[in-house]
């Protein structure tokens, strides 16, 4: 036995709303849950008779490579979730998470619980002084000026 209740497809095209004084179009979606109609106006410029809840207005973005891209630039309000900046973060989190393995290695903190959270993809663990003394010839080699964790 189906705890549906049964389809009803008689449609009431006509919403009649303020006290009988305006009369419009009602939206044509039907709930799958109680299988009733929903019980707002349809938008007029709907060509499907929605409402704006149901995909009334029609429009779901740009569909074209320039458009994406021209809606991306719109949308991109400062820079600090750009690609760069989110490979900048995950370079310094990666870093202080070594820094981290070499005290602990080094035998200058004591308590061997870590930093919580994800690891970035960039981290490599420091497990011996052979890794604490490759992690600094690295930061030597490649240290770059300012905070971008590089």
């Amino acid at each position: 036995m189906s705890s549906m209740p049964p389809s009803t497809t008689n449609y009431s095209a006509l919403l009649i709303t303020a006290g009988g004084r305006l009369v419009c179009a009602r939206c044509t979606a039907k709930s799958k849950r109680t299988g009733e109609q929903c019980g707002r106006p349809a938008l007029k410029a709907s060509k499907n008779q929605k409402c704006e809840f149901h995909g009334g207005r029609g429009n779901s973005g740009p569909k074209t490579p320039k458009g994406k891209a021209r809606a991306a630039a719109a949308h991109t309000k400062t820079g600090e979730f750009s690609k760069a900046a989110r490979e900048a973060h995950a370079r310094a989190s990666a870093r202080l998470l070594r820094l981290e393995d070499a005290a602990i290695v080094l035998g200058l903190i004591t308590d061997t619980r870590r930093s919580p959270g994800r690891k970035p993809n960039c981290y490599v663990q420091v497990k011996d002084l052979a890794g604490v003394a490759q992690m600094m010839v690295d930061d030597v080699l490649h240290r770059v000026g300012g905070s971008d964790g590089g």
